[in-house]
C-alpha cells in the first residue's frame, strides 16, 4: 500500500493544497484531478519521492518513504509529463539504457517485444530525434512493460496518443491493475478504464 497523510504542498509564495490524505492498494487506481495550476503534477512528483512536502509525509507497505529507499524504488515507475529520453540514442537503445539505470536486466527479445506492442514495429533502431511527438510517447510508455513495478504513477501519460495507442494504454494499465498493480495518474480526458477512485485537487 503507498499511503500520503496531511500533504501540504506550497510552490514560492503558492500553497497548492494542504490536508491531503489518500491511499491506494494492490489492485487499484487513482484518478488525479483538477484545474491547471491546482498542484496535480506537484503531487504526483511528491508521491515519486522527487520532492519534498512542506508538511504530512508518505509511507509504502507503512514505512515512511526517503530518497535513500531502495525497496520503494524498487517498486515505482514514475511516468513524467516531460519524458527523458536520450535524442541521439534509438528507441530500442533508450530502453535498454533506462533499464540499466534502474539496475534491471532486459533482453534483447523484451525490448523489442515492447516497442512492437506500442507500434513501433520498424523504427527501433532510428535515433528518437526523428521520431514524432506521439512514437517519441510510444517509446517512453514501452518501459511500462519492460519494467516490474508494483506501483506506476503516470502524469498525463495519454498526451500526443492517438486513438489506437490510448486504447492500448488504456487495456495495460487495466492489466496491471487486475494483476495486483497499483496506479496513479493525472489526465484531463475520461478514462476508459475501469474502476478506479478520484482524487480532487
Amino acid at each position: 500500500m503507498l499511503s500520503a497523510h496531511g500533504l501540504t504542498c506550497v510552490r514560492g509564495d503558492r500553497r497548492l493544497f494542504s490536508g491531503l490524505d489518500l491511499t491506494v492498494s494492490a489492485g487499484e487506481w487513482l484518478h488525479v484531478r483538477g484545474e491547471n495550476g491546482a498542484g496535480k503534477t506537484s503531487l504526483l512528483r511528491l508521491l515519486a519521492g522527487l520532492t519534498q512536502p512542506a508538511e504530512g509525509e508518505i509511507r509504502w507497505c507503512g514505512e515512511t518513504i526517503n530518497r535513500d529507499d531502495e525497496d520503494y524504488r524498487r517498486n515505482l515507475l514514475f511516468f513524467g509529463h516531460h519524458g527523458a529520453l536520450k535524442e541521439d540514442l534509438t528507441a530500442l537503445e533508450n530502453l535498454e539504457f533506462a533499464s540499466a539505470m534502474d539496475g534491471a536486466t532486459l533482453t534483447l527479445e523484451a525490448a523489442m517485444r515492447a516497442l512492437n506492442r506500442f507500434g513501433l514495429r520498424g523504427r527501433e533502431q532510428l535515433p528518437v530525434r526523428v521520431l514524432s511527438a506521439g512514437q517519441k510517447r510510444r517509446v517512453m510508455l514501452a518501459r511500462l512493460v519492460t519494467r516490474n513495478a508494483k506501483l506506476w504513477v503516470l502524469d498525463e501519460p495519454f498526451t500526443a496518443l492517438d486513438v489506437k495507442a490510448v486504447d492500448l494504454l488504456s487495456a495495460l494499465i487495466s492489466e496491471h491493475v487486475t494483476a495486483g498493480g497499483m496506479a496513479i495518474l493525472t489526465s484531463h480526458q475520461a478514462m476508459p478504464i475501469p474502476g478506479g477512485r478520484v482524487v480532487q485537487l
